[in-house]
């Protein structure tokens, strides 16, 4: 199923559709650099078909509500990715996972972004508890979490093997009851 969220004006989540996989594709091959400072999955990303086969997984997930993947538009353009997993648990619980074009930074577009994706888990899909975690190091995605509300958990210590050496990971949380007191 293909559907759009709108963020504001400008920006939207749009699921990915097989027909998007070239231009995600390109962006990616354009920041791969930049985004493997974060991101362990580059290497395993190296055609137009990978993602093509990512899209068709995720289509698949969405329907086991195992996972559900939007690509980030700003202004007609592809710019990043944002997506959920494993929402469909009796525990009503998701994680958030979300990475943006090294040009598109420092706009604003990714706390608008994860706080519209906040707002939809918590009233179209009933969630109750939201976990993001980051490398410890990455200072633009805690900001994002801190901006946002989300609580610090703690550190998952050399919990990521990013292509050389191991990472900690911090993690956080934020409740439905938290959300909706700050709103």
């Amino acid at each position: 199923m293909n559907f759009i969220i709108h963020v504001r004006d400008g920006l939207e989540l749009r699921r990915r559709v097989e027909a998007d996989a070239e231009v995600v594709f390109q962006v990616i091959d354009k920041n791969r650099y930049y985004l493997k400072q974060w991101l362990p999955w580059l290497d395993d990303t190296k055609t137009v078909e990978d993602i093509r086969k990512y899209i068709q997984n995720d289509i698949v997930e969405f329907e086991k509500k195992e996972g559900c993947d939007f690509g980030i538009w700003y202004e007609g353009q592809w710019i990043g990715g944002i997506g959920l997993s494993s929402f469909g648990t009796k525990d009503r619980k998701t994680s958030i996972g979300y990475w943006l074009a090294e040009d598109f930074q420092g706009k604003g577009i990714m706390t608008d972004c994860v706080r519209t994706l906040v707002n939809y888990s918590f009233e179209q899909l009933n969630i109750n508890r939201i976990v993001i975690r980051c490398a410890v190091e990455n200072s633009k995605s805690r900001a994002i979490t801190q901006r946002l509300g989300f609580k610090e958990e703690g550190v998952l210590r050399q919990s990521e093997w990013l292509y050389d050496h191991f990472v900690d990971l911090v993690i956080y949380s934020l409740l439905r009851e938290e959300w909706s007191q700050k709103k």
